[in-house]
Order: structure tokens, then C-alpha cells, then sequence
């Protein structure tokens, strides 16, 4: 069973009501380990070797995080800017990460539809989170489709259980399942291949 790293970046995490349901779907999965950035960093002063050494020991990195400005948290920024240092992380020496791979699982305040050419964004989720696809290439891993709760500020609470479970199956999926490369090229996002 592949080893599941969950890099969790939420600034206002007791406000989350989508966040909330989505940890506790996952935090305390075999084979997982739930990573708070914010809670264990509220300084923003991060332990990089701490944090190379969980990278090290996991096949599989999630970054969980709210789309904020089109982007992740100030936090998982600087942990990527501190951790994935050149030498270690990318460069003529630095593969200690090569072959792993990283999924996105991001929340957002608006739906799905605002996010193309003609909506009010003007770009889809992919291109928006293309500097962090060329970050995983860049550390020779592969980068999955991401996995979006899109209406996180309009969704009923009754909808929030179903994408708290999807989440669980996405987990469930990559810790036992070779990935169809085929399949993966064919998504916009990694929730289709779960529905």
C-alpha cells in the first residue's frame, strides 16, 4: 500500500466547513499522515528537514488547501519555497523525490462555471495551477488532475458529506491502484474518475 503525505494549508481552518468534513474524512486513514502546516507552523518558521524527511518517507503528496487569490495559502508557498530546495528537491543532484507523485485538493468560494475563458476568472483550475504542475515536473514527479469542491460559500451542508466521501475514495484509489495514464490525461479533474 503506497504512503499518503497530506500537506494541509488553511489559515482559517474553524471557518471551513468543507475543509472540516474533508480532514476529518481522511486524517486517521491507514497508510496517511495528516500534516497541519498551520498549526504546526504558525510562526511560519518551518522545520525543513522535518519536512524532507515525511516527503522522503511518503510515495504519494496532497496538497490540501482553500484557492486563495487564485493560489495556495501564504503558507504552503513558503514551505515549497523553504523545502524543495535545489539540491535535494531539483537540479543535477536533487532527486530525492523523483517518481513520486502529487494531486491538488483545493476548495473553492466559487462554482465550477466561473472558471473558464467566457466565465468572471477567465481561466480554468488547470491553468491557474500550472506553476505548481511545472514545480512537481521540475522534481521529476508526476502530477495528477486535480480534486475541486467548487461552491464551498453556497453549498447546502447536506451536499458537504458526498465530497467529504469522494475525497476518502480518491485516498483509497491512489494508495492501492496503478493510475491509467490514459484515464488521468482525459480529466479535467480528478473527481470525474471517482464519480
Amino acid at each position: 500500500m503506497k504512503r499518503i503525505l497530506v500537506e494541509f494549508a488553511h489559515p482559517a481552518f474553524q471557518k471551513s466547513r468543507i475543509n472540516k468534513q474533508l480532514v476529518d474524512a481522511v486524517k486517521n486513514m491507514k497508510g496517511v499522515t495528516f500534516n497541519n502546516l498551520y498549526e504546526n507552523y504558525p510562526d511560519f518558521f518551518i522545520d525543513v528537514k522535518r519536512e524532507q524527511q515525511l516527503l522522503s518517507t511518503h510515495d504519494i503528496i496532497v496538497w490540501q488547501h482553500p484557492f486563495y487569490w487564485y493560489s495556495a495559502p501564504a503558507l504552503l508557498k513558503e514551505w515549497m519555497d523553504l523545502v524543495l530546495q535545489h539540491g535535494w528537491a531539483y537540479g543535477r543532484d536533487g532527486r530525492q523525490l523523483e517518481k513520486k507523485t502529487v494531486i491538488s485538493v483545493i476548495s473553492t468560494g466559487g462554482r465550477r462555471e466561473i472558471y473558464c475563458r467566457e466565465g468572471r476568472n477567465h481561466f480554468t483550475i488547470n491553468e491557474f495551477l500550472a506553476p505548481f504542475k511545472q514545480s512537481v515536473n521540475l522534481c521529476r514527479m508526476e502530477y495528477l488532475p486535480p480534486f475541486v469542491v467548487h461552491g464551498a460559500h453556497t453549498m447546502r451542508d447536506e451536499e458537504i458529506p458526498k465530497f467529504a466521501e469522494k475525497y476518502r475514495k480518491l485516498l483509497t484509489l491512489l494508495q492501492s491502484v496503478q493510475l491509467d495514464k490514459d484515464k488521468l490525461s482525459s480529466v479535467e479533474y480528478f473527481n470525474e474518475l471517482i464519480d
